[in-house]
């Protein structure tokens, strides 16, 4: 039976969850699992573990994540991102040297709010679902640790490519909401892809197609110790 890890970069429009279910079905193993959940917009290093190696996903998922985001100035959504309903529009006033000068306060150890589309759990119930039925919930801050943040590039339309190299629980678009609403102008991301996670690289990755493809999936795996 086929045991190690697998490091797919993972599609937009795909959950992390029908990735682990698209493994399942080619390695013909029901024990797969990822460390560290990707939004179904978000593209990217998405580490899957098989067969016995599945032990190691909870070492896996608390290790430091790096991506890249693409923000944008002058909009604010439900979702925190180009994917919600826009419920703001605003003039943009703000230079990247202000972008730039913005960024240490979103970094080193912070308290973050988790968004209300995410799957984090309130009594219960996952926010999202929450969410869906037009809901809003108190939801309490958590620790996260932002190592990293800084402006890449800048793109046309107030937009800005940002590096993130953060703790395990960070999202990403919830810190280009708060960057927004630091400028007074808000932002949203709209574009998320995850660069390193737990000590993979993008370099190490695979697509699905290349596993589909491969006559001998299981020669693509990587032990445990790796």
């Amino acid at each position: 039976m086929p045991d190690g890890i697998l490091i797919i970069d993972k599609p937009a429009g795909w959950t992390s969850m029908d990735v682990c279910a698209k493994l399942r079905g080619i390695f013909h193993e029901k024990r797969v699992g990822h460390g560290g959940t990707l939004d179904p917009m978000a593209t990217g290093v998405l580490p899957v573990f098989i067969g016995r190696a599945t032990r190691a996903v909870q070492f896996a998922e608390k290790g430091d994540k790096e991506y890249i985001a693409d923000l944008q100035l002058g909009l604010t959504s439900d979702t925190q991102d180009s994917t919600g309903t826009i419920l703001s529009r605003a003039p943009v006033r703000v230079s990247r040297a202000e972008v730039e000068a913005a960024l240490p306060a979103f970094t080193g150890d912070l308290l973050q709010t988790p968004p209300m589309y995410s799957a984090v759990k309130i009594q219960g119930k996952k926010l999202y679902q929450l969410a869906r039925k037009g809901k809003e919930v108190e939801r309490p801050a958590r620790p996260v640790t932002i190592r990293t943040l800084e402006v890449l590039e800048e793109g046309p339309e107030h937009t800005y490519k940002l590096r993130v190299l953060c703790s395990k629980g960070t999202y990403v678009r919830t810190l280009c909401h708060d960057i927004g609403a630091r400028l007074g102008c808000g932002a949203v991301m709209t574009g998320l892809r995850r660069t390193m996670a737990a000590g993979f690289t993008l370099a190490e990755a695979v697509t699905l197609e290349q596993v589909q493809q491969s006559e001998d999936p299981a020669a693509l795996l990587r032990g445990t110790d790796t």
